[in-house]
This record gives structure tokens, C-alpha cells and sequence, in this order.
């Protein structure tokens, strides 16, 4: 064999080396996506305990929606989340990031309908506000998404409109006390820390200087950043609620997220976890969150979620 028809020989089979491992890939990458758009829809319920109540209390169970993302046409995601009111939970606490379109209002209410029913407060995520759009995945590895130039405007108006007729509390930086069986929970919320809108209203007024009375402290917020957890933490709350992670959506197994899009460490990417600050804790229950972008639709390691906490006595 001459040099010349060797180096050529070689030349072709490095090519056939190349194109088997692009098959390889291609494969992979089809079955991943292949699982993700299953995945997707594989709805759970996380339930977690937190003895947290005043003594002779509970249990009081609190299911906690998030980042539902609502797109027409989702039939077994509306279907399970009107199948949640089975649970009957005392209390809805729902933290934003309902929507994924500009025509999920109406179909997202109707499978919301038998939740309505019970009591519930809510916040408002920066998909309530705006719609997704398209961009790159691996543009989360650098950092929190950030604002968009001309974003969709969604019509959080009338869905705000919709759950506040239904009797929802609107915690938009927000507070207000309500009387759940026979106990009275203080809510605290904030408008979308992802878009900075974050006010602090405080505790209601009137309730200082009445500590002895049997009450619950509850903070809530679309995005988990530092500094709101810091700053509720130190205000006293007993529990903070939280969404807008995905869990990551896209995890490694056996490691975990890879993102949070926001500024809290992945390993908290879901779960309920303690937060300290300032020599104070309180417990922080993130949601995986129940949907995806409508431009991301898969999720990897990383099951749909709504969480039931069940609150029981601290004594």
C-alpha cells in the first residue's frame, strides 16, 4: 500500500469514527428528549411535616401550587390539578408563574375551579406578568434569565381578578391576617423578586404585642432570592413558601440541579430546608413546580410537584 492510499484509508475511517459518535449523540439527545417530554407529565405530590403550630393546633395541611405555566391544550395537567381537591387542604398558597401564554387564563381558572373552593392566597410570578420566550437552555448556566426587551403581556389582571373573586388572598406585597380553624395566620408577601418588584409590607397591623395569642407567621414569594429569605427570615416568619426553580427541570441524577435561576444555591433547588440569617431560622419549603416554558417542555430527572405540608403541634 503506497502512503498515499494509506493516509487516505485513515482519513476514512477517522470520518466513520466521527459519524458513528454524531449518530451516538444524536441518538442520546433524542432519547433524553424523548424522556423529558414524558416526564413532563408525570405529576406528583411531595407531602412533607413541620411541627411548627402553637401547642394543642393541627394538623393544618397547606398545598402548595407553583409554576404552573399553563398552555391550551394541556388536558392531563388541568385534569390533575382539578383532581388536587381531593387532598381537601385547609389553606391554597399558590406562588406564581401560573401562565405560558396569552390565552391560558380561561382553561387554567376551569382547572383551578375545585380548588377555588377552599380558602388560599397567592403572589404573582414574572410569568404571570409576561410570557416565555424563545432563547437557549444553556443560557441558565450563566446566570439568572434576565428582562426582555418586548416581552408578551399575559392578563394577570383578569386572572388576579378571577382568584381574588374566589375569595384567594392577593399577598402582592401584601399583608393580612385570616382566622383558619380557630388560629390566626399572618401573611407577609411580595410582588416577583426575579423582576425586582419586591416591597415589604410587613406583618398585619395589630398583631405586635399580641405574640401570645395562638398565630402563625407565613412569607410568601414567587423567587427564592437571598435577600428576601434573609429579610423574612429576620422579620420573624415561621415558614416561607417559594417556587420559580423547576427544581432545576433539568437534572443530573444522583447529583441534582444544575440551575436555580436566581442566586440560591442548586442543592436548595427543591425541598423544604432551613434558612438562617442573622441568628434566626425559619423553615423554607421550595416547589418544583408543577410545568415547564412552553419553549422547554421536558423535565429530566426532575418530577412535576405540588407539595402538601401537613402542620402539626411543636408540643
Amino acid at each position: 500500500m503506497t502512503l498515499g492510499n494509506d493516509l487516505a484509508s485513515r482519513v476514512r475511517s477517522i470520518g466513520r469514527g466521527f459519524a458513528v459518535t454524531a449518530a451516538i449523540g444524536t441518538a442520546a439527545g433524542a432519547a433524553a428528549t424523548g424522556y423529558g417530554l414524558w416526564e413532563k407529565n408525570q405529576f406528583v405530590v411531595r407531602e412533607e411535616t413541620l411541627p411548627i403550630l402553637p401547642a394543642g393546633f393541627g394538623p393544618f395541611r397547606i398545598l402548595h401550587l407553583s409554576d404552573i405555566h399553563f398552555v391550551p391544550g394541556q388536558h392531563r395537567k388541568a385534569q390533575w390539578l382539578s383532581s388536587l381537591a381531593q387532598l381537601r387542604p385547609d389553606l391554597v398558597v399558590n406562588t406564581g408563574d401560573n401562565l405560558s401564554h396569552a390565552k391560558g387564563v380561561d382553561p387554567l381558572v376551569a382547572a383551578l375551579r375545585p380548588l377555588l373552593e377552599f380558602p388560599g392566597v397567592f403572589v404573582p410570578g414574572s410569568n404571570d406578568y409576561f410570557g416565555p420566550s424563545l432563547k437557549n437552555p444553556a443560557s441558565y448556566l450563566l446566570g439568572p434569565s434576565g428582562e426582555r426587551k418586548h416581552p408578551e403581556r399575559l392578563d394577570w389582571p383578569r386572572l388576579r381578578s378571577e382568584f381574588g373573586m374566589s375569595g384567594w388572598v392577593d399577598l402582592t406585597n401584601r399583608c393580612q391576617s385570616v382566622v383558619l380553624k380557630g388560629m390566626r395566620f399572618d401573611f407577609s408577601g411580595v410582588d416577583d423578586p426575579h423582576l425586582r418588584l419586591e416591597r415589604y409590607a410587613g406583618w398585619p397591623r395589630g398583631t405586635k404585642g399580641r405574640d401570645a395569642d395562638p398565630h402563625l407567621r407565613i412569607a410568601v414569594a414567587h423567587a427564592p432570592y437571598q435577600r428576601v429569605l434573609d429579610h423574612f427570615t429576620e422579620a420573624g416568619a415561621h415558614l416561607l413558601l417559594a417556587g420559580h426553580t423547576h427544581g432545576g427541570q433539568i437534572c443530573v441524577p444522583g447529583y441534582g440541579a444544575l440551575v436555580t435561576n436566581c442566586d440560591l444555591p442548586t442543592w436548595r433547588a427543591r425541598g423544604l430546608h432551613t434558612w438562617e440569617s442573622n441568628g434566626r431560622t425559619t423553615p423554607v419549603n421550595v416547589s418544583g413546580g408543577i410545568g415547564t416554558s412552553r419553549f422547554a417542555p421536558v423535565r429530566i430527572a426532575c418530577r412535576p410537584e405540588a407539595v402538601l405540608l401537613t402542620l402539626t403541634s411543636r408540643a
